[in-house]
């Protein structure tokens, strides 16, 4: 099957009230994984490349790791820049045929934002790509500022109502990655764990009454960070603090049903995998052979995915709506 569109995916997910998983990859392993366990589920999937993971594994190499999932599946698959910085990435990725871009010039004032992802929706509409930007900063620890009597300030880090309807009307772009208390990292809380649920349900409102129908927010930094794959780290040599801290599945299934249509994972998997390379070794410390410690991580990384997409984005099944 030919790779497909976010926006495709978007509006059948939309309707059906799940999510898409959109996993992060830069291996061989990774891609196996998340490709296999998404054809046994029938779940659409998102692949993400970030700018580290195209440094790291070297763009070619992906975009044939890519073609090789393709070539094998089923499965509805579309492929996205994770965290595009600049106009020259997002058009470079969008010329070797990804099918979405996200363009992140959140650390810009509103207007620079604006006007860099305008720039990157003109260029991607007209070769059939999809634009996801972003608004606001995601931050640790639950970080916020200018907050006061339960209003939505706009010198905060948090997405507001309002500006979300201005940017999307301004630059054009198909979804938006809001910041509603998640962040990178596997230290995300200090504290109780939760996410803004209020203050997405006004966004989504906000977008709704503006006249934008039921559009696409994305979820990013929605890793769980789960506390038995820190544990098994940790038994088996790793050094990982007591406080990390990821967003409780309980959020990421009120966010879904609230209209995050696209659920961003990269820290879950990153722990799988390291979980199972840890615990192969520990065990066979004479092992070196790099199969004999990649096939077990690779089918801890597999067992995640399918634990997602079915009872956190309850995407499984959705494939061929």
């Amino acid at each position: 099957m030919p790779l497909t569109t976010t926006k495709e995916l978007f509006a059948k997910a939309l309707k059906g009230k799940y999510a898409i998983g959109a996993f992060n990859v830069n291996n061989m392993e990774l891609v196996q994984a998340i490709i296999e366990a998404c054809e046994e589920e029938k779940a659409p999937v998102i692949l993400q490349i970030s700018r580290g993971a195209r440094t790291y594994a070297n763009p070619v190499y992906l975009r044939k790791l890519i073609e090789a999932a393709v070539s094998v599946a089923t499965i509805p698959i579309a492929v996205h820049l994770d965290h595009g910085d600049t106009f020259e990435l997002c058009k470079e990725c969008i010329d070797e045929g990804f099918t979405s871009v996200m363009i992140d010039a959140s650390h810009e004032p509103f207007e620079k934002n604006v006007e860099i992802c305008k720039r990157v929706v003109d260029y991607a509409h007209k070769h059939g790509a999809v634009v996801e930007g972003e608004l606001g900063h995601l931050v640790g620890a639950q970080f916020d500022e200018g907050e006061e009597g339960g209003g939505y300030s706009t010198g905060g880090h948090y997405t507001h109502p309002e500006e979300a309807v201005t940017f999307v009307h301004q630059s054009g772009v198909d979804s938006l990655a809001i910041a509603i208390g998640n962040s990178h990292g596997a230290y995300k809380f200090k504290g109780e764990q939760h996410l803004d649920i209020e203050r997405l349900k006004a966004i989504k409102k906000a977008l709704l009454d503006a006249g934008l129908g039921d559009y696409p927010l994305v979820l990013h930094g929605a890793s769980s960070v789960p506390k038995d794959l820190v544990v098994e780290i940790n038994k088996y040599g790793g050094k990982m603090g007591e406080d990390t801290a990821g967003v409780p599945e309980a959020d990421i299934e009120i966010a879904r049903r609230t209209g995050c249509t696209k659920v961003n994972i990269d820290t879950d998997l990153r722990l799988a995998l390291t979980a199972g390379i840890r615990k192969a070794l520990f065990e066979n410390p004479k092992e070196f052979d790099p199969r004999k410690y990649l096939g077990p991580a690779r089918k801890m990384v597999k067992e995640l995915v399918r634990h997602k997409l079915r009872n956190v984005l309850c995407c499984a099944g959705h494939a061929f709506d």
